[in-house]
């Protein structure tokens, strides 16, 4: 992978939840995904330069079909930087390898940082699980990291963030998870998707950090499931020499949200 100059930090960029369709006319809530997640890419673009890394978070695919992750990679190609994609509840993993192995891997050396992608994402069912192949992938790449800082990534949320619907159907095992990241001070920080939302709190003196969906928005702090009509949006990151890491999230400016309430929802 090429390497950024050393002089500046990592910029890495992470897009979540874009839910296609094998069908291009595909959307959600009468939301079109492809065209929401043209918007996004076009602010990443006009908004982040230059872009190191790609981070694709789950939920790549409503339908898990080969025509839907083909669309992806096709609409994210003109970024020409390294890009990593891990698999969410809507997704199916075997089918993202068959379409980009390349981009499955679970460890990326990059300046820095290490990166670590996990696949919590449970065959037939919302929620999610690291399986004891994926905790000893984590707990190998941390331990082989030597001095380098490492962003740990998954789908599922291993907090709760306040919505009460949402709960549920976050990363069951969390405690694991943590069990193996607090032995290892390195870990800067954790990044997920699903919630399509922000988050972002501290713990044990990490990150903690969620990001909107690229296409429709969950409304935070809902009991129930409701959605919000914010606009669509991504999540850069800094990711410094020293360990620092700066982040925030934008949203794509000049989509215009138009939800039908009647038409097939998530």
């Amino acid at each position: 992978m090429p390497q950024p100059d050393q002089s500046r930090p990592v910029h890495v960029v992470q897009l979540t939840d874009a839910h296609l369709f094998a069908d291009p006319a595909g959307s959600m809530l009468g939301l079109n995904t492809r065209d929401s997640l043209r918007h996004v890419i076009a602010q990443v673009r006009r908004a982040q330069t230059p872009v190191d890394l790609l981070l694709c978070t789950g939920d790549l695919s409503q339908d898990a079909s080969v025509a839907s992750y083909e669309a992806f990679r096709e609409l994210t190609a003109p970024f020409a930087v390294p890009t990593r994609w891990l698999p969410g509840n809507h997704d199916e993993a075997r089918v993202m390898a068959q379409v980009a192995p390349e981009l499955m891997q679970a460890v990326t050396d990059i300046g820095a940082w290490r990166i670590v992608m996990l696949d919590t994402a449970v065959p037939g069912a919302t929620h999610g699980w690291l399986q004891d192949e994926q905790l000893a992938v984590l707990k190998a790449a941390l331990k082989s990291a030597g001095d380098r800082h490492c962003l740990v990534c998954f789908h599922h949320q291993p907090v709760d963030i306040g919505c009460a619907w949402i709960a549920p159907i976050g990363l069951r095992n969390a405690q694991a998870l943590f069990a193996i990241v607090d032995a290892y001070p390195q870990v800067r920080a954790l990044l997920w998707g699903h919630v399509h939302q922000p988050w972002d709190e501290m713990r044990a003196g990490r990150r903690l950090l969620a990001t909107p969906s690229t296409c429709i928005q969950f409304a935070a702090g809902s009991e129930d499931f409701k959605v919000s009509e914010e606009q669509p949006g991504y999540r850069w990151l800094r990711l410094h020499a020293d360990g620092r890491l700066e982040t925030g999230v934008e949203r794509a400016s000049d989509f215009a949200v138009k939800l039908d309430f009647d038409s097939p929802g998530y």
